[in-house]
């Protein structure tokens, strides 16, 4: 933290200083013609490698190497024969080589920036060559716009040109591989350094983003294959559940609406990451070209027309099947929905025709109970008038008038209307407990 800061007391962030350097991170190397660039990304295969900051350092150990800039994420080095710049993305690594020309040149098509590196230390980069281009700055007086056009064929291969930085430079390319690489070549007619660098930056970047942009395509037409045949078998299902006329019927079409909507999911979850690269990617390749300020040449495709008839219609196809799959997942969704809806349903009205069953065997029971309790009335009756019996047989002696069989048919009644009361009684406590309870 600055002096002053620290003497005021403030409490710095400390993300502060790292996220400002990479708002200036990565600038325009300043460029003077004539110069090669050679331009190479490497796609990681997962995650980035983590012994490619110790292979950076390996080149020079044969030469002495001047470090102009280093990062965790971007490194600038200086040996002499050559420049060289790393910088590591989310997805790959860029290596570009500058290698200064002279005057008039001329460049053999075997002929690369990094020529004076070791091939062995080429060979061992980490990852998947994935973009490898060359651009070549060329003074306007060494080599006029009039003689590039002048010696391309009508027949040949199509060139895409334009001026770019408000006519300061042209710019030519081809996009095809020749020896492994596409080039660009760049005249410049009155660039300044930074400008030449900045224009050089923009195309390499759009010759990177527009590889990357296009790992979508090879996916999407493996998904458009595959959604045809999902979207044809939920047809397929939907039928089964207008013909499904037993629950067991229905659970089946929903066991394989269910596989069918996890295979959906697998493909969404595999398949999103990349769609959703391809889109930022093909943007960052519209916003370099639209940074390049291009103007038309006569007879010749700019950058921006050319990626606009080449470029979007693969990026349309990524969000095509992007949209294609939301929508399937969406589709199995709803109709998983409407299935589980109608087992529901059905699953109710057993239960329905369940608890009708329940309550015929409670009225049953209740009335089986009521003939118990009518029952036990007359038990409980019987066994009181016993009671009652002996007790007159043994009161006789007490009491000489007392009749025994007086004394049990009186009480008969009594203990009979005592027992019918008393059940009532019981059941009443209970009614009042049982509504007590629903109550709270």
């Amino acid at each position: 933290m600055h002096a002053r800061f620290e003497a005021i007391g403030f409490e710095e962030h400390p993300l502060r200083q790292r996220l400002n350097n990479e708002f200036h991170a990565r600038p325009p190397i300043p460029l003077t013609g004539p110069v090669l660039v050679s331009h190479l990304a490497f796609k990681h295969q997962g995650a980035a490698s983590p012994g490619e900051k110790e292979h950076l350092s390996q080149l020079c150990q044969a030469s002495v190497c001047k470090f102009i800039e280093s990062s965790d994420t971007h490194l600038m080095l200086d040996a002499g024969s050559f420049r060289m710049r790393w910088e590591l993305h989310t997805e790959f690594s860029s290596y570009t080589f500058f290698r200064p020309l002279t005057a008039g040149e001329p460049l053999n098509p075997d002929a690369t920036a990094f020529d004076a590196v070791l091939p062995e230390w080429l060979a061992a980069i980490p990852g998947n060559l994935i973009v490898a281009t060359h651009v070549e700055l060329r003074p306007a007086s060494e080599m006029t716009p009039e003689s590039v056009t002048a010696g391309l064929s009508p027949t040949g291969r199509q060139m895409v040109a334009a001026q770019v930085a408000d006519g300061s430079a042209w710019v030519f390319t081809d996009f095809m591989f020749d020896n492994g690489f596409s080039r660009f070549l760049v005249l410049d007619v009155n660039l300044t350094q930074r400008q030449a660098g900045r224009t050089v930056q923009r195309l390499v970047e759009i010759e990177t983003y527009r590889m990357m942009s296009l790992l979508g395509l090879p996916v999407a037409k493996e998904v458009g294959r595959w959604l045809s045949g999902a979207e044809q078998q939920l047809a397929d299902m939907m039928v089964h559940i207008g013909h499904a006329r037993t629950p067991e019927d229905e659970r089946a079409v929903l066991a394989s609406l269910s596989t069918l909507a996890a295979e959906v999911e697998h493909s969404v979850a595999r398949t999103t990451f990349r769609f959703g690269a391809a889109r930022a990617y093909s943007g960052l390749v519209m916003q370099r070209i639209e940074e390049l300020r291009e103007t038309r040449i006569s007879g010749f495709p700019t950058l921006n027309e050319f990626m606009l008839r080449r470029l979007l219609p693969a990026m349309n196809t990524c969000s095509a099947m992007a949209r294609r799959q939301d929508d399937l997942s969406g589709r199995v969704a709803r109709n998983s929905q409407l299935l589980r809806t109608r087992v529901d349903i059905e699953l109710e009205r057993q239960n329905q025709e369940l608890l009708g069953q329940m309550n015929n065997r409670a009225r049953l029971q209740l009335r089986l109970q009521e003939t118990v309790e009518g029952l036990s009335v007359v038990a409980i009756t019987y066994y009181g008038s016993q009671l009652v019996q002996y007790l007159a047989k043994g009161g006789k002696y007490l009491i000489p008038g007392l009749s025994p069989e007086i004394a049990t048919a009186v009480s008969i009644p009594l203990i009979a209307i005592l027992s019918l009361l008393g059940i009532k009684r019981m059941h009443k406590a209970l009614a009042a407990e049982e509504h007590a309870q629903t109550t709270v």
